[in-house]
């Protein structure tokens, strides 16, 4: 399923173009074209140019602080780190199953936090290209542009927001890095206050999130064909299922189909998640490359997130939903929906199913309840030693994987985030887009923006995705304050170390800059 724009011969030969820094999205990354003398691009690539290194420097540090450090990778997907983290703690104590209390009360947070997501990422970052057009002016095609022209809608978007925010707070304390889920459970339960202001404005939530359902399924059948084939790439899908197949955002098995929609492996434990999939480290960019273990790495990347789970669940169990996820899936005609646009589609289908989850759990009596940690008896050699935590978070499936020494502190830990399981697609993404729209052209603004529109589909979460494990590729150059290089120190991929020319790198020399 690759593209053949992955490699170019003789890249220090072309010219590079580089998009950088790419826009309206988390986090900090670029994107290389290499185009030869007729402008047919010949190599395109999305380079994450961060390292941050979680997964090291958490070494050493008290499994139980685990859920309140990590949601430090990212202020917008906070609650998802916290909550997978939590779940791999559960596993040290024991705690094999949480109260309903515990349960329903992550539940409740983990709704909140796809809901102010997605209508961050549908009403602040993407909606100015769908509903503006890709060639319309930059000093236009942004948020202040939605707030002139169409401020109700803007309005909405913030109000959205807000009420997903307000679900955080009073489940966390706070609205972002708050502290709920703890190893074994949660720290405190709903106030019958706080589950009556929620209740004040979910009619209207569930109201606004169906109305921008029907205003994003409009724009994509509008677009026609165009929108329908728009870096369009045939991928593999991985989400997690609920037992009965339906859409499962906290908590369920595995699900991977192919692209014309064949169960490679279902209800699969997450536990198991390190014999399903593989990561390759590439030398030009600090985000891993997964891969489905069975298919190999030419052809096992797969798309997580929205259109990945609207597409691999069997239903949804709320009813405004449902309906929406029928109307999208029909397009397949019985094969995954492919094309990367109909992803906004997706996740407001999400934020709607999550509303009406809001609206369904605020009637729970569990959660004003008072059992709010379980903890398990240690068995002949105590408890576990190995922690796993897989969420959907709103980018897609989430994994986070600890190991612990006997005095409870982490000795290993590996992170799989949403972005980081999106990056072959997201790179074959941007490939289509060159193919199709860039090559033998006179590059334009205009044209530019049509790779970052393919990236941003995904709403990709780059800060989250900054920390492969192993040896990194890395380029330490020393430069001269009248700008003159004077030595260069490369670590590839393999962990060979060496002493690179005097000079800027050439283009197409695969490193990070």
């Amino acid at each position: 399923m690759s593209s053949t724009l992955e490699t170019a011969t003789h890249p220090e030969r072309l010219r590079r173009v580089a998009i950088e820094p790419l826009t309206r999205v988390e986090g900090h990354g670029k994107v290389t074209l290499l185009l030869d003398d007729d402008d047919h691009v010949r190599q395109a690539r999305l380079h994450i140019v961060e390292f941050r290194g979680f997964e090291r420097f958490i070494q050493g540090r008290p499994f139980v602080e685990l859920p309140v450090i990590v949601q430090r990778l990212c202020g917008i997907c906070p609650v998802s780190h916290q909550l997978a983290a939590a779940k791999a703690c559960d596993r040290f104590v024991g705690a094999e199953t949480l109260s309903p209390t515990a349960e329903k009360m992550r539940r409740l947070m983990h709704f909140g936090q796809v809901l102010q997501s997605h209508a961050l990422h549908f009403f602040h970052l993407a909606s100015p290209d769908l509903l503006f057009g890709f060639d319309d002016d930059p000093a236009h095609r942004n948020i202040v542009g939605l707030i002139r022209d169409q401020p109700d809608l803007a309005r909405r978007g913030v109000l959205l927001r807000r009420y997903g925010q307000e679900v955080i707070r009073v489940c966390s304390g706070k609205r972002i890095h708050g502290n709920a889920a703890i190893p074994g459970g949660v720290n405190k339960a709903l106030d019958n206050a706080d589950r009556e202001l929620l209740g004040i404005d979910i009619a209207q939530v569930i109201q606004w999130a169906e109305e921008v359902v029907g205003l994003m399924r409009r724009i994509f059948l509008a677009g026609g064909e165009e929108f329908r084939r728009f870096a369009a790439v045939p991928a593999n899908t991985l989400s997690l299922v609920r037992p009965d197949g339906a859409l499962e955002l906290y908590d369920g098995g595995l699900r991977a189909r192919d692209a014309a929609g064949r169960t490679l492996f279902d209800h699969a434990s997450d536990q198991d998640y390190a014999a399903l999939l593989h990561e390759q480290v590439k030398p030009w960019s600090y985000m891993k490359f997964p891969f489905i273990a069975a298919l190999g790495p030419e052809t096992g990347w797969y798309r997580v997130g929205p259109l990945a789970r609207v597409s691999n669940c069997d239903f949804i169990d709320t009813p405004r939903a449902e309906r929406a996820r029928q109307e999208l899936v029909a397009l397949g005609d019985g094969r995954p929906v492919q094309a990367t646009l109909a992803i906004h589609w997706a996740r407001l289908i999400e934020l709607l199913y999550c509303a009406e989850a809001i609206e369904r759990l605020l009637g729970d009596p569990d959660l004003i309840g008072d059992d709010l940690v379980r903890e398990g008896v240690p068995g002949a050699n105590g408890f576990r030693r190995t922690g796993i935590g897989v969420i959907e978070a709103p980018r897609g499936t989430l994994f986070h994987h600890y190991e612990i020494d006997a005095d409870g502190l982490v000795s290993r830990a590996n992170l799989i985030v949403s972005t980081t399981n999106n990056n072959q697609v997201m790179n074959e993404s941007i490939r289509r887009v060159a193919q199709d729209e860039l090559d033998g052209r006179t590059l334009t603004e205009p044209l530019l923006n049509r790779i970052e529109v393919a990236i941003r589909a995904y709403d990709p979460c780059l800060s989250c995705a900054t920390h492969a494990l192993g040896q990194m590729p890395l380029a330490v150059t020393l430069v001269r304050g009248d700008g003159e290089v004077l030595d260069q120190l490369r670590r590839d991929a393999d962990g060979a170390v060496r002493r690179g020319p005097p000079g800027i790198a050439g283009a197409g020399d695969g490193m990070p800059r």
